[in-house]
């Protein structure tokens, strides 16, 4: 492994991926957000990742990494394991290179990433769906890597890889017009904190580098926090591209050593995100390409009349989950509510409800009695969309005045999975 020094890559490392990437991996832009700026008003960037050819900055590290190895290297394949962007990053590499590649992914990786995976590798990978989690996929990697003495490709904990991540802080460098203030980069194994936050120390010192992971996926945080690497015992997989339950040894150190802050952003913001810039830039991206953009949320004071920078870090989300993304949303902006709603025993209180409880913009979204033989009676769980979260407060005095509270769900979410 190449000599680490002060706890970052040399430059020297950097500008040489970017040498070896250059012709495959894309110079992406870095584009001016006026709905954002005013929103903060600063002057908001986005870095845009999510423009790759594979939709995401995994193809930097995993290209630059591959066509470094040696022949004897590559005589039995490569191996590596992925919930997604890495995977088509080293898929792409394998069939560009025209290297044989076993591709390992989680049970639960969004079927759009496996389908590209599948599309940038086409015969030169084999992919296995193994495990609910990138732990335990990468677990599996490994063993079938020492089995068959192929060479793993690590997602992020790889001077390598971290290298190519890195050559996302040259471009932006290289591409702004003025100093930057505030940088803001996703983090789940942290490569490409790592890698970008190496360049800034040595290139842009003055600028505020904010690690950024869900909250369900805390493990830089709590690792800062204990003060050394730490394995999560659960987490979140929604944001299936920063969910990891460790992030390596390597980049955990670069991160403690290089970050200024870092920043747990809640599932619901950065589904908000995600709609938000939908809606409004017609920007598709995947949760963990929200969590730079949600962050200027946690940060809204301190960036006033600054340059920001957020890296897009991907764009792979699956149409499919965009139900769940709104839900999630909804729920975050305080619009959507569940209960348990006591229907009186007597004629008519369905009709109660609506007309006497719900106001006059509120919709029922969802409905559905607990107690399937008794449908025109009893308890049922009830899910109610508002237009404004200032609706609720006189919802629930509605709601009890006139006897037909029983639970409010959103706040337990023991509950909340297993009703809704």
């Amino acid at each position: 492994m190449p000599t680490v020094k002060n706890n970052s890559i040399s430059l020297e490392k950097i500008y040489k991926a970017q040498q070896n990437i250059s012709g495959v991996v894309m110079h992406t832009p870095l584009l001016f957000m006026k709905n954002f700026s005013e929103q903060y008003n600063a002057n908001i960037y986005f870095k845009r990742e999510d423009l790759q050819q594979v939709r995401s900055y995994k193809i930097r590290g995993a290209f630059n990494k591959i066509q470094g190895l040696k022949k004897e290297e590559l005589i039995n394949g490569i191996v590596c394991a992925s919930a997604g962007n890495h995977a088509q990053g080293v898929a792409f590499a394998c069939k560009e290179l025209k290297v044989k590649g076993t591709i390992f992914m989680p049970v639960t990786t969004p079927h759009q990433k496996i389908n590209q995976v599948k599309m940038f590798g086409e015969n030169y990978v084999d992919i296995k769906l193994v495990g609910d989690s990138f732990d335990d996929s990468q677990q599996a990697a490994e063993v079938f890597c020492t089995k068959n003495k192929s060479t793993f490709v690590h997602p992020f904990n790889d001077i390598d890889v971290i290298a190519g991540q890195g050559t996302v802080g040259l471009e932006i460098l290289n591409d702004s017009k003025t100093k930057i203030d505030y940088l803001f980069l996703p983090v789940g194994g942290g490569g490409l904190a790592s890698g970008v936050s190496s360049v800034f120390k040595i290139l842009s010192p003055n600028t505020k580098l904010i690690g950024v992971e869900p909250k369900g996926a805390p493990s830089l945080t709590t690792s800062l926090k204990n003060n050394k690497n730490t394995t999560l015992n659960e987490i979140d997989k929604f944001v299936d591209g920063a969910a990891v339950m460790k992030m390596g040894d390597i980049t955990f150190e670069f991160c403690k050593n290089l970050l200024d802050d870092a920043k747990t952003i809640s599932e619901g913001l950065i589904c908000s995100t995600i709609l938000k810039v939908y809606n409004e830039n017609a920007l598709v991206i995947e949760p963990a390409g929200a969590l730079s953009i949600a962050a200027l949320e946690k940060y809204k004071e301190e960036i006033k009349n600054k340059t920001v920078v957020c890296v897009v870090s991907g764009g792979n989300n699956d149409i499919t989950r965009m139900e769940e993304m709104k839900e999630r949303a909804l729920l975050y902006q305080g619009l959507k509510h569940y209960f348990i709603i006591k229907f009186p025993q007597r004629a008519g209180a369905l009709k109660e409800f609506v007309v006497d409880v719900l106001g006059e913009k509120d919709d029922i979204s969802f409905f559905e009695y607990t107690k399937k033989h008794n449908r025109s009676k009893g308890p049922a769980v009830v899910g109610i969309e508002l237009e404004s979260p200032s609706d609720f407060e006189p919802l629930l005095k509605r709601m009890k005045e006139k006897g037909f509270l029983g639970e409010y769900l959103n706040d337990k979410p023991s509950l909340f999975q297993f009703l809704v």
